[in-house]
């Protein structure tokens, strides 16, 4: 059965749940992003789906990690970019990007909504780029 002749709110509302489904691989969300962007439904991240933001929010460290292949950095920016989620600024310099992922990893310390186990993530990574803290 074509999409054509199904209720299109209740197609969008499988995607979304999809996208939502911890369950669900990458790949399969990324595709349910793309065909709801297609059908002109909004892709809504992050809403109350804790686990998709930590998701996100790895692939976007994926972005400045200097240990992560090229290969990875690129599927790390096509599934941000899928997900309605600037990457990196096209414009910033190397510095200027080092300097505002240092800057987000600080006030994450700082941050009471930041959870224990992501402070640590920031203090190793601060502690790997010789940042003093």
């Amino acid at each position: 059965m074509s999409d054509q002749t199904k209720d299109s709110t209740r197609v969008a509302a499988g995607l979304k749940a999809a996208i939502h489904n911890p369950n669900v691989s990458e790949e399969a969300k990324q595709q349910a992003a793309q065909r709801l962007q297609h059908m002109g439904e909004s892709v809504e991240h992050g809403s109350g789906s804790e686990g998709n933001s930590h998701v996100l929010g790895g692939f976007k460290a994926t972005l400045s990690n200097p240990r992560t292949s090229q290969e990875a950095k690129k599927h790390a920016q096509e599934v941000l970019e899928a997900a309605g989620i600037a990457g990196r600024h096209p414009d910033a310099s190397d510095d200027e990007h080092l300097t505002r992922v240092v800057a987000g990893y600080k006030a994450a310390l700082s941050n009471p909504r930041v959870s224990e186990e992501a402070k640590q993530h920031a203090r190793d990574y601060l502690k790997e780029a010789n940042v003093d803290v």
